[in-house]
This record gives structure tokens, sequence and C-alpha cells, in this order.
């Protein structure tokens, strides 16, 4: 299955692209420290505002910091919360759609009531109200990503357990006298694996998004730490006299964005049984 999965992966060549770019995008991030030809830290005001050039690639901010060096170590924030807040958001989306769909009742009710409350809110101004509430920081941005996304999945995997409950091999997990939590953990969620994997990936360009604009305003990540809302921020006050401060770091979020959804739209159809030669 997972051979035949790869093949026809391969043969979306957009996914293939932003697959490269991902991985690029992670090797750049683990070798931050080795690709970065200055630190994100050094300041030199009499380099200030300098236009890209061989000693500086993509200029230089109003600090006179290396633009590419603190790109390249931004990068780092996009890994993580490419991959953090996402697995802990899918986790708890598809653990209480998995609870709501298989024992429905007044337990489905009240968490696909919750699911619509997360629903009402956007999911920016829901993570901005959790930043204010616990504090700025690294740590707070992720308890506020991870817990604002979770909803969509919750709705997607309790229709998939509701078309499972009443299947055959389930029955026959509750005839033997098999535990509700086994016959989830054994026989349910392993046949929403797929749907599982691609909520996941498209996940990831709308949360890689939303920490781009807390960032932006100043809620996430907190300097000298670099992250490219941050650096966007400090570029769009310099636009006219600086433009590669925001081109840049807007390039590399488009770039990232991109490359997940090219990567998301492959493996929705790739794991599409009704795709199948």
């Amino acid at each position: 299955m997972i051979t035949d999965i790869w093949h026809r992966l391969k043969r979306h060549r957009l996914a293939m692209a932003g697959l490269a770019i991902i991985v690029v995008l992670i090797l750049t991030a683990i070798f931050a420290s080795v690709i970065a030809p200055y630190s994100y830290r050094d300041q030199n005001l009499d380099q200030a505002l300098l236009s890209p050039s061989r000693d500086h690639l993509f200029g230089t901010d109003q600090f006179g910091r290396d633009l590419f060096s603190r790109i390249i170590y931004g990068s780092r924030i996009s890994i993580a919360v490419a991959f953090l807040p996402v697995i802990v958001s899918v986790g708890i989306g598809v653990l209480l759609g998995a609870i709501s769909g298989y024992y429905g009742g007044w337990i489905d009710l009240l968490i696909m009531r919750l699911a619509d409350i997360m629903f009402a809110f956007p999911s920016l101004l829901f993570a901005i109200a959790i930043i204010f509430a616990i504090g700025r920081g690294i740590l707070s941005l992720f308890i506020a990503l991870a817990l604002v996304d979770w909803a969509g999945d919750a709705r997607l995997i309790r229709g998939q357990v509701l078309s499972i409950r009443s299947k055959e091999y389930v029955e026959a997990a509750r005839a033997i006298g098999m535990s509700d939590r086994r016959i989830i953990l054994r026989h349910v969620l392993p046949n929403c694996l797929a749907p599982i994997i691609v909520t996941a990936s498209m996940s990831i360009p709308g949360v890689i998004l939303t920490e781009a604009s807390l960032s932006f305003i100043g809620l996430g990540v907190q300097p000298p730490t670099p992250s490219w809302g941050a650096i966007l921020n400090d570029g769009q006050r310099f636009i006219g006299n600086a433009p590669w401060m925001a081109f840049f770091p807007g390039a590399a979020i488009f770039l990232t964005v991109l490359a997940y959804n090219f990567l998301g739209d492959g493996l929705r159809d790739a794991m599409d049984p009704f795709l199948k030669n």
C-alpha cells in the first residue's frame, strides 16, 4: 500500500516539487549555523539598509543585520511550527472526533457543539486571546497554534468513524468482548489513517500563516529570535527605501506555504481510493 501511494505521489509533479522545497527547508533549518554567513544577532549600524550584494545576498536591515542569515535562522521557527503544533492539534482532533463518532449520543452532541464554538471564532483571533491570557513567548505561541485548529480535524474523523463503526469487523470485535478503547485504537483509527495524514499536511500552511501573522503584530516569537513574520513587520516600515526587507521574508513564507499545499494536494490524490488505476 505504501509503495503504491509513493508511486502515485511521484507522478504528481507539483507534489514532488513541493516535497523538494520542504526537504531543502528542513535541511536549511537543521544546518542554519553552517549555511548562514553571519549570526542573526550581529549588528553594524554603519551597514544599515544595504541593498543586496555579494557580501549580503538579501541586503541588511535597519540595524545592519544580514537579512539572509536572519531568514535562514527564521526557517527553524517555520519548521517547528509545521510539525509540533500540528501534531498536537491533529491529535486532539482525531481523539475527540473518534470518541464523538464512536459513542454518539450526548457525547457526540457535546463535542460537536464545542467544535461549533471553535468555528465561530477566527483562528487568529482565538490565538491572540490565548497568548494574551498566558503571555508571550515561543511556548505560548505553540500552545495557541495547537489549540485553534482541531475542530475541523474532529469533524472529519467523526464522519469517518460514523461510517466505520457499523462495519462487520467492528461488530465482530464487540461480540468477542473487546473493549471500546481497543476497538478504536486497533480497528477504527487505522482505517482513518489516510484522511488523518492528508488533513495534517493540509493544516500546516494555515498554521505557518497564523504564526507569521502573530509574529507580524508582535505576539509571536520575541526579539532577538528571528521569525519570518517579525522580519516582514520590520520590512514594511522601510518598504519605500529598502523593499528587499519585505520582499525576501514574504517570498520565504509564500514558497513554504505553496510547497505544503502542493504536497497536501498530491497526498490527497495519491491516497484517494477512487483514483486507483
